[in-house]
């Protein structure tokens, strides 16, 4: 029941749930996500923690940076079913599109290095 109701509760913030549809679409940096969503470094970084925890993405170190992703091989035996749902709904949903807009042209490159 713990491992479902993280999953659950991971999923029941908005912020939460368009980081995950923009990671469905790409790996990403907290940077890049920052810049899609608008929002302070540190709020992204703990809405990513949570996600983590809940074994919805995981992250990778590769040099510099941090790549944040979902976690086709979680630990909890409940995110792959969820995942699956999220998988086949709100992409018509007005702030997942315009997300979904931006990560397309987002770069690292030029965000991060300012």
């Amino acid at each position: 029941m713990r491992a479902f109701l993280k999953v659950t509760k991971a999923l029941s913030d908005k912020t939460r749930v368009r980081i995950f549809k923009m990671l469905q679409q790409r790996k990403m940096c907290v940077c890049e996500v920052q810049a899609v969503l608008g929002t302070a470094q540190s709020t992204v970084s703990k809405h990513l923690t949570i996600l983590e925890d809940a074994g919805l993405v995981s992250r990778t170190k590769d040099g510099l940076w941090v790549n944040y992703e979902i976690d086709r091989n979680s630990h909890n035996p409940h995110a792959g079913p969820i995942m699956e749902i999220l998988n086949s709904i709100l992409d018509d949903d007005p702030d997942v599109k315009a997300d979904m807009q931006k990560v397309r042209t987002v770069n690292r490159f030029e965000i991060c290095t300012k």
